[in-house]
């Protein structure tokens, strides 16, 4: 289960890949100026995180209107990442979880993952500019996708 709605956001330092090297994420970064949503999927590569992430990329000017700043986390490496999105013209921010610290910390662990090991499960967080956890989700499979109107909805709210 993911951690609950009304809780406080546990913040995380994580690395994305950029023109200019590696960069530190912080979700504090956020705090008091934009909400965030923050969109943990399986693996990078795969159909349906490269369908998600392609079609949240397509919106995001939507998320933009609501206030707030869209998250990707992983336990890819920020490389893997990287490349990823190139191919896959990607537009939101992808964070490295390779440790699995961030995942641990929301409760999103998907373990054993097609027989190769833990991954991040699918899940779906909107955190408040307070630092609060406004919408949590971890769908029942990998497979399955978040439901967006209900993120945009706690977005509105």
């Amino acid at each position: 289960m993911p951690i609950a709605v009304g809780s406080q956001a546990p913040d995380f330092t994580l690395k994305t890949k950029t023109a200019e090297g590696l960069k530190d994420i912080k979700l504090s970064d956020n705090l008091g100026k934009t909400q965030t949503v923050l969109l943990f999927f399986p693996l990078a590569y795969t159909s349906v995180c490269t369908s998600e992430m392609c079609d949240v990329s397509n919106g995001l000017a939507g998320y933009a209107s609501l206030g707030a700043n869209v998250i990707g986390i992983s336990v890819d490496s920020p490389f893997a990442q990287e490349a990823w999105a190139k191919a896959s013209n990607i537009k939101i921010t992808l964070v490295s979880d390779l440790n699995k610290e961030t995942t641990k910390a929301y409760d999103v662990m998907f373990p054993g993952l097609a027989g190769i090991g833990d991954t991040s499960a699918r899940a779906a967080f909107v955190v408040g500019k307070d630092g609060v956890v406004k919408y949590a989700e971890q769908t029942a499979t990998p497979k399955d996708l978040p439901n967006f109107d209900a993120i945009k909805a706690a977005l509105a709210s």
